[in-house]
């Protein structure tokens, strides 16, 4: 079982940038592709970025291509979500997810742990 815990969120102006960190404990990070989702109130829960197992592969959704990088380092159980050139609409609470299958994916439904939110506020 793998407990993830993010932060970094903040209140930011638009055009700027935020770090998000998802930090996990328990055994075997390396062996879960990572995800990172956000919701925004009345919203579903959407995809932003997802990044294997050894961190050779990672996708993103339309929207956050060229402005979000996602990376991570194995060494410190931790994943990140480096967000440039925010905007409003990404304002939300971003969640990060861990996924034990082999390919990484953009759907919600393929993760089976999840950390409780960190929020992002973006103004305008």
């Amino acid at each position: 079982q793998v407990q993830l815990v993010e932060s970094g969120g903040g209140l930011v102006q638009a055009g700027g940038s935020l770090r998000l960190s998802c930090a996990a404990s328990g055994r075997f990070f390396s062996s879960y592709a990572m995800g990172w989702f956000r919701q925004a109130p009345g919203n579903d829960r959407e995809f932003v970025a997802a990044i294997s197992r050894g961190g050779t592969s990672t996708r993103y959704a339309d929207s956050m291509k060229g402005r979000f990088t996602i990376s991570r380092d194995n060494a410190k159980n931790t994943v990140y979500l480096q967000m440039n050139n925010l905007k409003p609409e990404d304002t939300a609470v971003y969640y990060c997810a861990a996924d034990r299958s082999m390919v990484i994916s953009s759907e919600y439904s393929s993760y089976s742990y999840w950390g409780q939110g960190t929020q992002v506020t973006v103004s305008s």
